[in-house]
């Protein structure tokens, strides 16, 4: 299908990444969709909006990630009938967000699986919150329903269920295995357990304020999420960020990137059964964090970025000290690498476990880290830079084995090319402002902010309303495209692996459910 209607409609977006909007009827929407998956292009995000106040029409919005720009294709509904083409058929992740959608809006694709993914019984299911008439304070008993996973049947299997509460102190998830003996299957995984409401909470928030909220829907990627929505918002502001600034602000997503591989590698060694790596990796974040707090007042660094840049400058005392750390963390992560690498035990359950070929991960949209143990060429830091990424060039990491071991070995890569970064942003920091005032904001702006979190692409849709304040704000986290790979990674595998699997991939479930 040709996509000349889609030059000739197109409409640039100010935002850190060239943005291009395109207004479709249903069939456009059909035809975009499957023109765009023959140009090897990546589903992003899927999100609707109720503009009834505004025109009596329902809206959906997907956003693509081409080459050198991102597509946001736009289909209005009548209220009536608001009903739009499934995008699955084409990019498969578009199923989950799909009936996410419709938990939130009860707007419903014309195909596609129909089982509630949010609401858990915890709305009736023609109760629709994000809806401009729906009322926010209201509640409702909790009334769960059988969910109907898909049945294995033959000879000798059975299934074993996992979840949603689980031994260890982590986020809820169900895992429904099909296995004969040990080995699985089929893995079916059910999510939305944490869903906390976050894109009816950004509405009415003053502009100036969504930042704070943002930096609060994964706590592990707070620099990612707020740093898109501050982009959102200065683009929809027409404002130029200071160069010092953005430089603050890449060191920042540099370090959490660090902070969390460092705490990944460790707790995949102690999964694998080498308590050693969980000791000597916690020691090194532990370092890391302390001298966060020590230079710019948090451990973690939630609310660190603001709009207009970040809200403390470094002193030449907290540079010297972060060349210092970086000198340190080479020299002991490439230690810690020689010892993982050589030792046989490591090796033997690394390899070959969870493995995701590069077909499957293009075929499934796998984004950020996941993608890049798989094959699949993709950073936007590289591809769609924005500053100072356009003049730091960061190198690009790729792995094939699409296994434990590849993803083991990202991290690794991607260790030393953060530090080569964070290197590179001290000893080049520009002098200047490191915060600037943004002005008023129009009414009726939309603006995207995609920033290359440590998992991956984090974006935000952020639209303006009166007074300065958020009409409504749409987050992503790319464990959406990633979270259905695990359930392909662990076919042929034993159930005892999982664990180390899914740890290898470790998506976010809270920043996930929104």
């Amino acid at each position: 299908m040709s996509t000349d209607f889609l030059e000739r409609e197109g409409t640039r977006l100010p935002a850190n990444v060239a943005v291009r909007r395109v207004l479709v009827d249903a069939a456009q929407w059909s035809q975009s969709a499957q023109s765009l998956r023959d140009l090897d292009a990546c589903l992003l995000a899927l999100w609707g909006a109720d503009d009834r106040d505004v025109d009596g029409m329902f809206r959906i919005f997907a956003a693509f990630l081409l080459p050198d720009h991102v597509l946001l294709l736009q289909h209005a509904m009548p209220a009536a009938t608001p009903v739009y083409p499934s995008l699955a058929g084409w990019f498969p992740v578009a199923d989950r967000l799909q009936r996410a959608v419709y938990d939130l809006l009860g707007l419903q694709p014309d195909a596609g699986d129909r089982r509630p993914w949010l609401r858990h019984g915890g709305w009736p299911d023609d109760h629709f919150p994000l809806r401009r008439d729906s009322d926010s304070t209201q509640t409702f008993p909790v009334e769960p329903a059988p969910y109907s996973f898909v049945p294995v049947s033959g000879d000798g299997v059975h299934e074993i269920a996992v979840g949603p509460v689980h031994a260890g102190t982590i986020e809820p998830g169900h895992f429904r295995f099909s296995v004969v003996g040990e080995k699985v299957l089929r893995l079916e995984a059910r999510l939305g357990y944490t869903h906390k409401g976050i894109a009816k909470r950004f509405e009415g928030l003053p502009l100036a304020e969504g930042h704070h909220l943002a930096a609060r829907i994964c706590g592990d990627s707070t620099v990612a999420f707020s740093w898109a929505y501050c982009a959102a918002l200065e683009s929809i502001t027409d404002t130029e960020l200071p160069r010092r600034a953005a430089s603050l602000r890449a060191l920042a997503l540099e370090r959490e990137r660090l902070a969390n591989h460092l705490g990944d590698l460790g707790a995949l060694g102690n999964d694998a059964g080498l308590a050693f790596g969980l000791v000597q990796f916690s020691s090194l974040k532990e370092q890391l964090l302390r001298l966060n707090q020590e230079a710019f007042g948090k451990r973690y660094l939630f609310d660190y970025l603001v709009p207009g840049g970040v809200v403390t400058d470094l002193g030449m005392h907290a540079i010297r000290a972060m060349l210092d750390e970086a000198t340190m963390l080479e020299q002991a992560v490439a230690t810690l690498r020689t010892i993982y690498d050589d030792h046989a035990g490591l090796q033997d359950r690394f390899r070959d476990a969870g493995q995701v070929s590069p077909e499957l991960a293009r075929a499934h949209g796998a984004l950020g880290l996941a993608g890049r143990a798989s094959g699949t060429a993709q950073d936007v830091r590289i591809d769609l830079p924005w500053p100072p990424y356009d003049w730091l060039r960061p190198r690009r990491v790729l792995r094939f084995g699409g296994d434990v071991a590849a993803r083991v070995l990202v991290r690794f890569d991607e260790i030393i090319e953060s530090l080569r970064l964070c290197r590179s942003l001290l000893e080049t920091l520009p002098a200047g402002p490191s915060l600037i005032t943004l002005p008023t904001a129009a009414t009726g702006r939309l603006g995207l902010g995609l920033i290359e979190g440590w998992r991956g692409p984090v974006l935000i849709a952020l639209e303006t309303a009166a007074d300065n304040r958020v009409r409504r704000c749409h987050a992503h986290d790319p464990s959406w495209q990633n979270w259905p790979l695990v359930e392909y990674a662990i076919h042929g595998n034993i159930v005892p692996d999982f664990p180390l699997i899914n740890k290898s991939f470790n998506l976010a479930y809270s920043g996930h459910d929104g």
